[in-house]
């Protein structure tokens, strides 16, 4: 567990990360760190928890009671899942801000997926190469890829916002460039189903491939995204993602 004050006399407002390597002090670093560059945007008195994913499996979601927001980042491995779905379920259903980064978004589309649009047996391909609704999968360049490295999807990318969404709110621009580093993303094959389900695809490569962000208007504020927003905020300019995070959050933690 971590926990960080940014204002000790402001408002309090408590974030839970959920990951799995939360014994190695530097792994979510940077997620830490832009975290607290929205908490110094947002003047609040920031609390940081970090929460083992697998200590959430089988529904074992007490430890999130109390969180003003949960943000789930990114990833690889099928090792603790099933407990960032649990943790990406319990935000949706009391509508707690959720933030999903990268392996946060695709958890995201999976809950979606298994919940919402009954497909009981869905997930990546990352984790169940046959199972059969692979809502995630590889990026077809990565297909024939077998020498791993450095070989993901690397760099800046561009991303067009829909116009009113929460995404184009936090940054106030119709298109952003932001950094990668994945293999697998969202399955088009059931973009039009996931969207009867209440996804709202606020963020596209700019040819409309590639769902770079997820939404769900409904709630308080419901945003992943495909790209790691991270590594681009600093204490003087905060990722404006981090910022609408932490607000949303401080709202909720004064309702």
């Amino acid at each position: 567990m971590i926990s960080r004050a940014v204002n000790p006399s402001g408002p309090l407002v408590k974030i839970g990360v959920i990951g799995k390597y939360m014994g190695l002090r530097d792994a979510y670093k940077s997620i830490f760190e832009a975290l607290t560059h929205g908490g110094i945007a947002n003047d609040v008195a920031l609390e940081i928890k970090g929460i083992e994913s697998e200590d959430l499996e089988g529904g074992q979601t007490d430890i999130l009671e109390g969180l003003d927001g949960i943000l789930v980042p990114g990833g690889f491995g099928y090792r603790g899942i099933e407990g960032k779905l649990e943790a990406v379920q319990f935000a949706r259903k009391r509508n707690i801000p959720y933030f999903g980064i990268c392996l946060g978004l695709q958890c995201a589309v999976i809950e979606t997926a298994r919940h919402l649009a009954g497909l009981s047996d869905a997930n990546s391909s990352e984790f169940s190469p046959e199972c059969s609704h692979p809502v995630i999968h590889i990026m077809e360049e990565q297909k024939d890829i077998t020498d791993k490295g450095g070989t993901m999807r690397l760099g800046l990318y561009s991303c067009d916002l829909l116009d009113g969404s929460a995404a184009q709110s936090a940054y106030g621009s119709s298109r952003i460039s932001e950094r990668h580093r994945h293999r697998y993303e969202f399955n088009n094959e059931y973009r039009e189903m996931l969207e009867e389900a209440g996804l709202v695809y606020s963020g596209l490569s700019p040819d409309g491939r590639l769902v770079e962000i997820i939404e769900r208007p409904e709630l308080r504020w419901f945003v992943a995204c495909q790209f790691h927003p991270e590594f681009t905020s600093t204490p003087i300019k905060p990722n404006p993602l981090f910022i609408a995070f932490i607000r949303a959050a401080r709202k909720n933690a004064s309702k």
